[in-house]
């Protein structure tokens, strides 16, 4: 057996195209149930400066597109894509668009268990599937006790500001190393892979790496 190859995927669980892109991921890697990938997730705010409860979400994306149209058009490839990756996302029933600093602490935690990758699967769910509010403490709980964690825990540590200037600092450092843009995947500490690239890319990187172990 060889040695895992390490994948960091830097990531906002509220980017579309980081949902998009681990489906993608995801297909190839169910194909491929022996790939050499050992996965860690990264955290980065797409909206760093959003306010702490989040705000309106046709206000922000109002703000952001220069307008109600320019949203829908900036949206277009998004809901095009989606529905190629089988996905829907009910972009009609989010009513806000959440600060992702506390869902990043989330995600960290669950890396202390094991559970980062069901977190991140979680969150995707709960904020483009169920359109849930995931800026919300009972939100963020719930969904911790949904991967087996313990609630009470997570909502006692989302109270405090425990890890908050680590994942401030991390999310820093991805942007020092020129990460503007996720998803962002970083194969082996040295390939950077920006984008929602589709199944059969990841299939072509698995059988190099396969091949050349």
């Amino acid at each position: 057996m060889t040695d895992p190859i390490k994948l960091d995927i830097m990531s906002d669980p509220i980017c579309p195209w980081c949902y998009i892109g681990k489906t993608h991921l995801d297909k190839a890697l169910a194909d491929h149930p022996d790939h050499p990938f050992k996965i860690e997730w990264h955290p980065f705010q797409l909206n760093p400066d959003m306010p702490r409860d989040g705000m309106d979400r046709r206000a922000y994306l109002e703000g952001k597109f220069g307008g109600k149209d320019g949203a829908v058009r900036a949206y277009a490839p998004v809901v095009e894509h989606a529905e190629a990756a089988g996905l829907k996302i009910d972009f009609e029933g989010m009513k806000r668009t959440p600060n992702t600093l506390d869902a990043h602490r989330l995600i960290h935690w669950a890396g202390i268990e094991g559970r980062q990758t069901a977190a991140v699967s979680a969150l995707f769910t709960a904020y483009f599937v169920e359109a849930r509010d995931i800026g919300d403490h009972d939100v963020l709980a719930d969904i911790a006790d949904g991967i087996d964690m313990d609630a009470a825990v997570v909502r006692k540590l989302l109270l405090s500001d425990a890890d908050e200037e680590d994942i401030r600092a991390r999310d820093a450092h991805s942007r020092s190393m020129s990460v503007n843009s996720v998803p962002t995947f970083i194969v082996a500490g040295k390939h950077a892979v920006p984008g929602a690239q589709p199944p059969e890319l990841w299939t072509k990187v698995i059988g190099e790496l396969t091949a050349a172990a």
